[in-house]
């Protein structure tokens, strides 16, 4: 029994009853129709069972057959299961990665992306973390973190980088606000309002400050908050105006009363990056992320 109760006579079994047809069924499995139609009957022989009604135009299942064939789906389903995991763990494609995200991959691009490598790698755990750009480098040097997503607008030695994706900022006002109905506005024409702005150490804070500094006059910030949604509903309030991608706020902007003028500064289209430490070899399994992000890039 056992010599004839293996995968290949399986994966024929399976085949036949799937397309048929003795011989679409060995095509299939890529038998000669000889070989495959031997296998069955050597394995109903063994069974003392019928597994297939043969007739001039094929073959369909038994009761018998039937039963076989359920079984069958799920022994040689945990077959495949168990040889993808022996060569997961041979190429190492196995363990855990720590990554920080600024909130802006979070919201407008891992998502799906983690979710699909989840499934493609189900034995690699990602363990995903909201950090502000600006801290996320040295948790990479220090060796906290395997990967990161950041916005720095200089890149830091001791780091490699490679593009992302990319978004957009935009000023965000109060529905009838004055400058509201505006095509686009320069940063400039902002300046003599009052801020809803993100906490300091945050990547938008450091371009608005920078951006306010290069052109002389003072960054007026009334409210500090620490996501884009408590940004948007301040503002939506009236308690000032603020400076977002629109891409992580689209759902904001058709909920709440506010608008999201596009910026035509050129610091306001941003360039999100992947940061490694350099100089490493990344393991398998952070091989394997990087393939999978960097190949969805568009």
């Amino acid at each position: 029994m056992s010599e004839t109760l293996d995968l290949q006579t399986l994966r024929v079994v399976l085949a036949v009853a799937d397309r048929g047809s003795i011989s679409a069924g060995s095509q299939q499995a890529d038998l000669a129709l000889a070989a495959a139609s031997a296998r069955i009957t050597a394995l109903e022989s063994a069974l003392g069972l019928a597994l297939f009604e043969r007739g001039p135009r094929g073959v369909r299942l038994t009761p018998d057959g039937h039963a076989f064939v359920q079984r069958a789906r799920l022994l040689v389903a945990d077959a495949d299961r168990l040889a993808g995991d022996m060569h997961d763990r041979a190429a190492g494609l196995q363990g855990s990665l720590r990554v920080l995200a600024n909130a802006s991959a979070m919201l407008e691009w891992l998502p799906e992306r983690l979710a699909r490598f989840g499934r493609s790698h189900p034995r690699i755990h990602v363990e995903l973390e909201e950090r502000s750009s600006p801290d996320i480098p040295l948790a990479l040097l220090e060796g906290r973190a395997d990967l990161g997503i950041v916005d720095l607008l200089h890149p830091l030695q001791g780091l490699a980088f490679s593009d992302l994706f990319r978004d957009t900022l935009v000023a965000v006002l109060p529905r009838g606000h004055a400058l509201a109905t505006e095509p686009a506005l320069r940063f400039e024409q902002l300046l003599g309002e009052a801020f809803v702005s993100l906490t300091d150490g945050n990547a938008i804070s450091g371009r608005l400050g920078a951006a306010a500094l290069e052109l002389g006059q003072p960054l007026r910030v009334r409210l500090q908050m620490r996501s884009f949604d408590a940004v948007c509903r301040m503002v939506a309030a009236g308690l000032g105006v603020g400076v977002l991608p629109v891409q992580a706020i689209a759902p904001q902007l058709g909920a709440l009363a506010i608008v999201g003028v596009p910026l035509s500064d050129r610091w306001a289209q941003r360039t999100h990056r992947l940061a490694t430490r350099a100089g490493t070899t990344p393991s398998p399994a952070l091989a394997a992320l990087l393939v999978a992000l960097r190949d969805d890039v568009g």
